[in-house]
């Protein structure tokens, strides 16, 4: 075998994206899909026929991959979205790169090509808001301020009751005498914080809630994918509560610790029902703006976009970007790339034994029968939920 080439295990991840991720369907008005680093095949430092999935691409999941000798990154989000003029170790993005290419790891990119395509990551968030729990749902209601029970650090006001007591429990309370007890200059801490929490993308069971499902914006043009576009629009037949809508979507995408959910300002959560959802993967702005839905549902939302929703009667969840896309590798993408990549695998040994005079390094790569799709267990979201240890359990939770 003559030439420089790209490890063999690369050639049957075209079989499962094209048919299903074509490039075609991406918005190339900003997004860079396909395969965005070639690295060389060293059949002497082989690495495994092994592929790591991933949202984000960053330093730890490269060290993971280094580590773990795969030899392709399916990396949902692209690592190259604009033009390179150098690639230089002071970039940390490059830097990755580079050291994946001298280790002989390539990375593919198939970003709104997912989102568009029909079972693809719209559909998959359309089937977590849509999907009926295979337990009854719960009773839930808005968390209500209690009254905050006396303690060594209340300030009594002489009849053993706080004048906090009454307040709001997130309201930060005087400290008295505690001072004099510390070090000069130095307040004294009250508080302690969880470590940061991300969700666990989980596997869901479930049947869905009668609706009508339809693309926000069609792509058009692709032959094959007249039912692909960006964002979907959820219609139930019957109200949906919108306590249930959460508790579904928490579930769906891991049980976060916690997201953002806004609600018009003279409405309670538990009062709400809806009868839409407009539904984006990732930063929903673009795709969102104007849509009529009772709520939108996506990974991230600015400020000024949110408070027009609600100003307008809407609702809105968001949790954090990456957080709506995360699960979907899990939950769908690893489990369909196995099972093409193990036949097109089979495929392409027979194609490359067959036809090629092969030295003794070669013939050990193609003799390999495994083929293994694992999501990197590094990747995360850069934002956490951290939680605040000290503070009394209020009202009751939702689910």
């Amino acid at each position: 075998m003559s030439g420089m080439h790209s490890s063999a295990i690369e050639k049957p991840l075209n079989p499962f994206v094209v048919p299903r991720y074509p490039e075609a369907l991406a918005d190339k008005t900003f997004d860079n899909t396909g395969l965005l680093l070639e690295s060389p095949f060293d059949p002497i430092r082989r690495q495994m026929n092994s592929v790591l999935l991933t949202v984000d691409l960053t330093k730890a999941v490269a060290d993971e991959a280094i580590e773990r000798k795969d030899c392709v990154v399916v990396s949902y989000h692209p690592i190259i979205f604009k033009g390179l003029k150098c690639l230089t170790l002071a970039d940390t993005q490059q830097q990755s790169l580079l050291r994946l290419a001298l280790e002989g790891i390539s990375v593919y990119s198939p970003h709104t090509a997912v989102d568009a395509a029909p079972g693809g990551l719209g559909d998959w968030l359309a089937d977590i808001v849509t999907g009926t729990l295979s337990e009854p749902e719960p009773a839930t209601k808005t968390a209500e301020p209690e009254k905050v029970e006396n303690n060594s650090l209340s300030t009594d006001s002489g009849n053993g009751h706080s004048p906090y007591s009454d307040q709001e429990p997130f309201v930060e309370k005087p400290q008295e005498q505690t001072i004099s007890k510390q070090r000069p200059g130095r307040m004294a801490l009250q508080r302690t914080y969880s470590k940061p929490t991300y969700p666990k993308p989980i596997e869901l069971e479930h049947s869905s809630a009668s609706h009508t499902r339809t693309v926000i914006h069609p792509v058009k043009g692709v032959e094959g994918f007249e039912d692909a576009g960006m964002g979907r629009l959820i219609k139930f037949t019957q109200p949906q509560p919108l306590t249930h809508l959460i508790e579904r979507i928490a579930r769906g995408v891991g049980n976060p610790k916690g997201f953002p959910v806004a609600i018009p300002q003279t409405r309670q959560v538990e009062d709400i029902q809806i009868r839409s959802v407009a539904i984006c993967a990732g930063s929903g702005s673009s795709v969102l703006r104007d849509v009529d839905a009772d709520l939108l549902f996506t990974g991230e939302l600015s400020h000024h976009d949110t408070l027009a929703a609600t100003e307008q009667g809407r609702c809105v969840v968001t949790l954090f970007h990456s957080n709506t896309e995360r699960g979907f590798l899990h939950s769908v993408l690893k489990e369909k790339l196995t099972k093409v990549l193990r036949r097109e695998w089979d495929r392409v040994r027979e194609e490359v034994a067959e036809g090629e005079d092969l030295s003794s390094e070669w013939e050990d790569a193609v003799k390999d029968e495994d083929v293994l799709v694992e999501v990197s267990e590094r990747d995360r979201d850069p934002f956490g939920i951290v939680i605040l240890q000290t503070s009394t359990q209020v009202g009751k939770p939702l689910g």
